[in-house]
């Protein structure tokens, strides 16, 4: 398990490097992004949400469609949008309405380099916009009015406040 950072970590807002080594170091973070993403309850995990400024994350929609991108460029979007709620493990506790286009046609590399192309929609195609955006150093609400983006850090900070209180 790996620790997932949150709102405030300089790591979340940077832009990320590719990844150039295509190794057994690389197996063993994917396969621990899985884990964690897992054990958070989560369908998609950016590598910078744990700490590493690679170009990576992995999705893992209902145990079926699961799947590592590697230095991801989203090739075309559709002209059509969906508005649905969104969520980060990097801000736990906090949701909002996103507007994203409805498909995606995404070209990445799989764990050995090896290059693939993947069109996705729904809640698929979702998912592979809002951790993409992890590697450009976007967070969700980044996409929200200024008006909602502070009440949701707000509600952040509310949350996370009462939640330390309920430890100590």
């Amino acid at each position: 398990m790996l620790d997932i950072y949150t709102l405030g970590e300089e790591v979340l807002t940077e832009k990320c490097q590719l990844v150039t080594k295509f190794d057994s170091g690389l197996r063993v973070l994917v396969d621990a992004m899985f884990e964690t993403m897992s054990e958070a309850d989560g369908v998609g995990l950016a590598a910078p949400q744990v700490g590493v400024s690679l170009r990576l994350f992995v999705i893992n929609i209902n145990g079926v469609e699961k799947r590592a991108y590697i230095n991801p460029q989203i090739l075309e979007t559709s002209i059509e949008t969906d508005c649905s709620e969104e969520g980060c493990l990097s801000i736990p506790g906090v949701w909002h309405d996103v507007e994203r286009p409805a498909r995606v046609h995404v070209q990445a590399q799989d764990i050995e380099g090896k290059a693939f192309t993947f069109k996705a929609e729904g809640l698929h195609a979702r998912a592979i916009q809002h951790e993409n955006d992890h590697l450009n150093g976007v967070l969700f609400i980044d996409r929200l009015t200024a008006e909602d983006r502070e009440s949701m850090v707000k509600a952040y900070e509310k949350k996370n406040r009462s939640q330390k209180r309920r430890k100590g």
